[in-house]
């Protein structure tokens, strides 16, 4: 399958009409950009995709939960344009399959890490708003966020996943989770891969950090106990 089409099967996905050029763009992470001669990539597009998101999460929590005072609506943001909560989403929506990395970050797991899922829809975000404007950039946060929306549990689960598989875990009459952390690359830009142990079952996560990979891993493993898939089911 050509890049076009591929593209194309993308913005599919999303509900979406992107300029070609700003949707490659988007789709191009530094280790890429890097790798062929420093030509752009998507960290601006991200930067104006962060502001639409918040945005747009902002208006649609205000209008659609008016007896939810300031401390209850800030909380539910946080949760839904969290790096975690963004990279579940991007994971239901196959987003990882079209970014563009370099040959070292796509061989330590850079496809599946949260920081480039969450970064690189918000990249998509901001393509969305240049191409085809603010309206189409806020239905598209909606349906983006929906899922989370849908279900509260996940509020909690998103922005702090450690807790939520500890207090889940407890309630279930499982042990208590245990981690391990492995981490591979230069110190630089290390990758980190997380091991998460409850009782009979293990799960991964992978993140530029130690805290990050434990919420990758933490999440996963929440999901699997709670009975939700990645894609909320």
């Amino acid at each position: 399958m050509t890049d076009r089409a591929r593209q194309r099967e993308l913005l599919e996905k999303l509900g979406v009409d992107i300029d070609p050029e700003l949707l490659s763009l988007a789709l191009t992470h530094r280790s890429w950009a890097y790798e062929h001669g420093g030509v752009p990539h998507n960290e601006r597009l991200e930067f104006l995709g962060d502001s639409v998101l918040g945005q747009a999460v902002t208006v649609l929590l205000y209008t659609t939960l008016p007896d939810l005072d300031e401390g209850s609506l800030a909380k539910r943001r946080a949760s839904v344009v969290s790096t975690v909560a963004l990279a579940e989403v991007a994971r239901g929506i196959g987003i990882g399959a079209f970014v563009r990395l370099g040959r070292g970050e796509d061989q330590t797991g850079g496809r599946d890490k949260d920081s480039i899922l969450a970064d690189t829809t918000e990249a998509l975000i901001g393509a969305t708003y240049l191409s085809a404007g603010p309206e189409a950039a806020s239905g598209l946060v909606q349906r983006l966020v929906k899922p989370l929306l849908a279900d509260p549990e996940r509020y909690g689960a998103a922005v702090d996943p450690k807790t939520a598989l500890q207090e889940t875990a407890a309630r279930l009459g499982r042990h208590a989770p245990i981690y391990s952390v492995t981490s591979t690359g230069p110190d630089h830009d290390r990758t980190f891969t997380a091991t998460v142990t409850v009782g009979d079952l293990t799960t991964d996560g992978i993140g530029s950090s130690k805290k990050h990979a434990e919420m990758a891993a933490a999440l996963r493993a929440w999901q699997q106990l709670s009975g939700r898939g990645a894609n909320g089911g």
